[in-house]
């Protein structure tokens, strides 16, 4: 086994020394990501809680099923599709019925303009609980955390036309859902730009949203 430091080698050594029985790689792997998985999680769940438990359950799995990984997609990609699923295991057994959620603003500004920011990011947070799954997984991903639309797709295993046709229509229906609700001018960020450019390993069309 190499004596390379751990903080040197990229994510698929570390999975697969954590396969040969190294007992710290994917410690490693976990500090690397842990931050990015967090706030995808929290994207999914809609609540702080149930996101750290969809956390800890995906590292968990991940941890049990690293000799499932074949490589043919990067690491951070096959561990989002496995964060994502638990977070959504965890949601569909202890979706809270509180409307208003640490997650809705935690992050917010302070000052004279506080309570107008709370108002938005209510609003937004229940526009895009009202969203079918599908969509709404798919503008968490792609808008929110600046996922490529290829990458979306590997995550959530479907065409990528599929995860650009669920953004158009989950942003129409949210825009929607914010004008009815007196809030005009508020979307989720780089939505004229992120879903609809191909990546770098995607071809145009394709896919019918689901």
């Amino acid at each position: 086994m190499s004596t390379q430091p751990l903080g040197e080698l990229d994510d698929r050594l570390l999975l697969r020394r954590h396969v040969e029985g190294d007992a710290d790689a994917f410690g490693e792997l976990y500090r690397r990501h842990r931050d990015r998985m967090w706030a995808v999680a929290v994207g999914v769940c809609g609540d702080r809680e149930i996101a750290a438990e969809g956390v800890q359950e995906g590292f968990i799995a991940a941890f049990r099923r690293a000799e499932s990984y074949r490589g043919q997609a990067a690491v951070t990609t096959w561990l989002h599709r496995i964060i994502v699923n638990a977070c959504i295991d965890a949601t569909r057994r202890l979706r809270p019925t509180a409307e208003l959620t640490e997650a809705v603003i935690a992050s917010g500004p302070t000052g004279p303009d506080r309570a107008e920011q709370v108002d938005t990011r209510l609003a937004v947070h229940q526009a895009l609980w009202g969203l079918p799954d599908a969509q709404r997984l798919a503008l968490v991903l792609v808008d929110m955390h600046a996922v490529p639309v290829a990458e979306a797709a590997e995550i959530l295993q479907v065409p990528p036309g599929t995860i650009k046709s669920r953004c158009a229509r989950g942003r129409e229906a949210l825009a929607a859902a914010l004008d009815g609700n007196g809030f005009t001018d508020v979307g989720t960020s780089g939505a004229p730009t992120t879903s609809n450019t191909p990546g770098p390993h995607e071809t145009k069309g394709g896919g019918h949203d689901r």
